[in-house]
């Protein structure tokens, strides 16, 4: 048995899990990857050992924790599509909280209490033009940042009942890939602006649909924080440390604080890998706010998390190796 602490990922062989394995190993622990492969990838299981089943499964996920010796788990295995919540909240309901249910019933049997909740800005709803604070009222729009909040005060309910530990992080916008390229965003099918933008600017997919033009906006399209993936999954260790070492509970914004709008974004690309990204407009989608942008002062306060990958050109050169681009002169932090 390794002297590293053992740190349960639950979705660990997915985009944003497997980047924050990367990032534990680095940082001197073991992650024990526990996915059901629904929508991550085996192949990004390279950091330690890996149980391929569902979180729900309370008997096998209890005996994870036991027989690894499990310090603390961080908690990525969700359903995370808005507009698929919107059309089948059931599996939302069923995957998410369902999910949660499990992961609380096993930490309750094995007495396990330090848990890292990956949340959403999605929680927030329509929270208006101006930076979103962690005090801002959740009134969430749809169904998955309705799961989402379910979610977070589940956990919360446990702090009294069961001692628990935790730390919940709400994500604005996931983007980007492994700087030093070994890991990247492959979803199927893939519904993210970045990825979906970069596809199609290489002809890998089809033109972009840019849904609705007609927002409260500068340009009249949605503005978003994109965080780099990187600088999330540090943000996660540095969580992790907090609580293995004592600390209180948290529950922090992770975002950039700069919002970008969705016509900027393809600007971006377009100078980056000096292609035009070929869309078209379509009516607004269900359940999209126009602005959700992070105040990202509180992470910075408490745990001196601070994105090294903030500007927008920086991100996308990360990310468009994996769409078909070479970017000769990447930008940097």
């Amino acid at each position: 048995m390794s002297d590293r602490p053992a740190i349960l990922v639950t979705g660990g062989a997915g985009f944003i899990g497997a980047h924050v394995c990367k990032a534990l190993a680095a940082a001197g622990y073991r992650p024990v990857v526990y996915d059901n492969l629904s929508t991550g990838h085996a192949a990004n299981v390279r950091w330690g050992p890996s149980v391929f089943a569902d979180v729900r499964d309370r008997a096998t996920l209890s005996d994870t924790i036991l027989r690894h010796d499990i310090a603390a788990v961080l908690h990525f295995a969700a359903s995370a599509y808005v507009g698929e919540s919107v059309k089948d909240p059931l599996k939302y309901h069923d995957n998410n909280i369902g999910g949660m249910i499990g992961l609380l019933d096993a930490c309750r049997q094995t007495g396990l209490r330090r848990v890292v909740l990956s949340s959403s800005c999605a929680t927030y709803g329509h929270a208006g033009p101006g930076p979103i604070v962690e005090s801002t009222p959740q009134v969430p729009i749809n169904p998955y940042g309705f799961t989402k909040l379910a979610c977070e005060r589940m956990l919360l309910d446990h702090v009294a009942a069961h001692g628990m530990q935790p730390a919940i992080l709400r994500y604005f916008n996931a983007t980007g890939a492994d700087p030093a390229g070994e890991l990247g965003e492959a979803h199927s099918p893939e519904t993210h602006l970045i990825p979906l933008a970069l596809l199609a600017a290489s002809r890998r997919g089809p033109p972009l649909a840019v849904f609705g033009t007609d927002y409260d906006t500068p340009d009249g399209s949605c503005i978003r924080d994109y965080i780099h993936v990187d600088d999330l999954a540090r943000a996660h260790v540095l969580a992790l440390g907090h609580l293995m070492q004592g600390g209180g509970p948290l529950t922090l914004n992770l975002g950039s604080g700069r919002g970008v709008s969705v016509l900027q974004v393809l600007d971006a690309i377009a100078r980056v890998t000096r292609r035009v990204v070929p869309f078209r407009t379509q009516p607004r989608r269900a359940g999209d706010p126009a602005t959700l942008v992070a105040d990202p002062r509180l992470a910075a306060a408490r745990l001196g998390f601070v994105p090294r990958f903030q500007d927008i050109d920086t991100i996308i050169a990360h990310a468009a190796p994996w769409f078909g681009h070479e970017v000769r002169h990447a930008a940097t932090a």
